[in-house]
């Protein structure tokens, strides 16, 4: 009998695998008989964060060739677990909450066109690291990772997806 689907959370951006949300989801599935294993996507680091590098990690993460899974993304999470779903047909289904879809160009968009030029010139953008409960720093770098994997708007997925969002949510507008 083949074993049933991996459950994978991946936590949004500044965030890690033990926030709220996540510990709560595993918890609930837990009590459901389901492990719901937490990613660290702070790959390879906070300071040094690459799309490329988390994308990677959750295909590795799925397993082997005939291994499937179900992603959970949270914002910068569901994001990459969008674009993995486009690009890994061992994807079966997504759950995403507050998909940071656009990711790179509405955060140039939410720094404007002056603090952009700031983070590439300086190479730093200081934001702060909900991990840690501190000011912590993305080099310019992720972004530049982020450009060289060509996107478009949104990812071709193909899969059962299932999107949930809240209407007043300060970081991730519904209306992408």
């Amino acid at each position: 009998m083949a074993a049933g689907p991996r459950f994978l959370y991946l936590h949004g951006f500044a965030s890690g695998p033990n926030s709220r949300k996540g510990v709560f989801l595993s918890e609930h599935y837990a009590r459901r008989g389901v492990e719901l294993c937490r990613l660290d996507m702070r790959l390879p680091s906070f300071e040094h964060l690459r799309a490329s590098a988390m994308i990677e990690s959750v295909r590795s993460a799925i397993g082997g060739p005939s291994d499937r899974a179900v992603l959970f993304g949270s914002s910068l999470g569901g994001f990459i677990a969008a674009q993995v779903a486009a690009l890994d047909a061992r994807v079966a289904a997504l759950v995403l909450l507050a998909p940071a879809f656009r990711f790179g160009k509405r955060w140039r968009e939410r720094l404007n066109e002056t603090g952009w030029r700031r983070w590439q010139e300086t190479g730093w953008l200081e934001t702060y690291d909900y991990t840690t409960g501190q000011m912590g720093r993305v080099d310019f770098g992720f972004m530049t990772d982020l450009q060289t994997l060509d996107f478009g708007d949104f990812a071709d997925v193909r899969v059962p997806t299932l999107i949930m969002h809240g209407r007043r949510d300060e970081v991730v507008d519904i209306a992408v």
